[in-house]
Formats: structure tokens, sequence, C-alpha cells
């Protein structure tokens, strides 16, 4: 049975307004499709907008919950050694297209199914792809390095080892983190809380970047900071490293000498730090 987009989106926006407590008779034959029209890249949790901004597609992330909601805890089929037990709805992808040239290197690597990865796509052992994540062409994901649910990743982005980019599900509305594309993401870096990259911005290896993260740009002599309705977001082309700030300017913290990390734009990109983070293209 071949459903086009706009039949499975009608029957999750429909099943949203009086879900069942059990699961519907017709559930999975729906849900089958919606997780191959998100592989096929034709549903995004997160979708950009001509002027710039994202949307957050609220029928795709709960679409997605609906999957964990019905589904059944059961051992899940895989290769030896390793094995898995999870909802029956969300077992690991198994298989990519030839033609797209992605490479699943061996070394206990996942892709959970729902999960879009584009052609000439990295991904070095051990690391994962949660359901709902968009990761562009050409990216390399290294070891260790963790995409969440409904997180978006775009071209030719490097997710260096052991990088977190944060997934959310719930709140319904609430932005998944965004890396736009040529973005280069050092190691041991965590980006959460629907933060945005922007297009070619460079985080420095150790940075953490969450909504209430205050930034400091030197070049701009600006601060760039979240709020309760605006995510952070990081300047096009911006390389952001580690820093540090005073905790307090008297008293206890003054006098023990005490700061407090705050990651720092140093720089804007330019010719030397291109040269620095370019993709070598033999890798892909």
């Amino acid at each position: 049975m071949s459903l086009s987009t706009l039949q499975v989106q009608s029957y999750f926006e429909a099943l949203a307004q009086d879900p069942p407590a059990e699961i519907p008779g017709d559930f999975i034959v729906y849900f089958h499709a919606f997780l191959r029209h998100m592989e096929a890249g034709d549903y995004r949790a997160a979708s950009p907008e001509e002027d710039g901004n994202w949307v957050t597609n609220t029928w795709v992330k709960r679409a997605i919950l609906f999957g964990f909601k019905y589904g059944q805890n059961r051992p899940l089929k895989s290769e030896d050694p390793f094995w898995f037990s999870d909802k029956h709805t969300y077992p690991t992808r198994t298989h990519f297209e030839p033609d797209m040239n992605t490479r699943v290197v061996p070394g206990g690597s996942s892709v959970r199914v729902g999960a879009y990865v584009g052609k000439n796509v990295t991904m070095m052992p051990p690391m994962y792809i949660n359901t709902g994540a968009y990761v562009d062409d050409g990216t390399m994901v290294d070891s260790h390095a963790l995409v969440g649910s409904c997180a978006q990743v775009g071209k030719r982005v490097h997710l260096s080892a052991a990088c977190q980019i944060g997934g959310v599900l719930e709140p319904i509305n609430a932005n998944p983190v965004i890396i736009e594309d040529d973005c280069m993401v050092g190691g041991n870096t965590g980006v959460y809380e629907g933060t945005i990259v922007r297009k070619g911005a460079v985080i420095g290896a150790g940075v953490i970047l969450t909504r209430s993260t205050p930034v400091y740009d030197l070049v701009n002599e600006t601060v760039y900071k979240g709020t309760s309705d605006r995510p952070l977001i990081i300047p096009e082309g911006a390389v952001v490293v580690p820093g540090s700030r005073p905790i307090q300017k008297s008293g206890f913290g003054l006098e023990m000498g005490l700061h407090i990390a705050t990651p720092v734009i140093i720089k804007y990109r330019d010719d030397k730090t291109d040269a620095a983070t370019t993709l070598e293209d033999l890798l892909r």
C-alpha cells in the first residue's frame, strides 16, 4: 500500500485530535509510511524558511511520539555481537541505497529508523543518529558523536569526536538544534536547547551552547543570548572558542578569583580559518 505524503500527514493530524489508549488497527501501516517519508527527506521536524528562520513542524514531532506511545518493547533483530531491545516501532536502519555513497563504518554505530541521512555522509564508530534527525549531504559524523532526535544538520558539516547535538521531542513546539551548512563542530562540544548555529560557523573544541549561555562577540562588541521564546543564535561564519569571565564583581567569588566558562567569538571566518577546516574530499 503506497501512501502519499498528504495522506500520511492527514492521518496523524486526525489521530492527534483524539488518540485512543490502544494502538489503532491501521497505525502500523501509516507509521511505516511516515518513517519511509522521513528517511526520504519528504518530511522534516524543522524546516528553513526563505528569510532564514526555522519553523518547527509540530505534527512531525507528534507522529514520532505516537511511535513511542504505541510501540511495544521487544528484542530487535541485529547482527552479533550486538543485541537490542526497544520499541518495535523503532529498530535501527539496516540499509542505505548504494548510489547514496553513505558509509556506516563498523564498530557499534547505529542510525534509528526515521532519520534522514544524505549522500556521501560518513559515520565513524561508535556514533548515533536518533529518529527524526536530518543529516544532509557530505557531512562527517565522527566517533562518539550524537545527533539527537529531530536535530537538523546541514551539508558538509563536520561533527567532531564526542560532540553532542541535542535532540528534542517535547515540548511539541520546541525547536530542535540546528547546525547549518558548512559548519565545523569541534570535539567534546555540546549544542543544546534549540541553539541555531548559522552557516559556516566554527564551534571550537569544548564549547557548550545552551539557550541561557551568553556568547561574547569580541569583534562586534556584543553579547548573544537566548530568551524564553527565542533560541541562542550563533552568527554566520563566527569562530567560537571556550573562554571565561569573573563569576562575581565583588564578594567571595572575586576574593577566590573564580571564573565561569563562557564561549567567546574571537573572529569570523577568513582564508586561514577555511584552510584549517576544509573537509577532505578523499574521505568521501
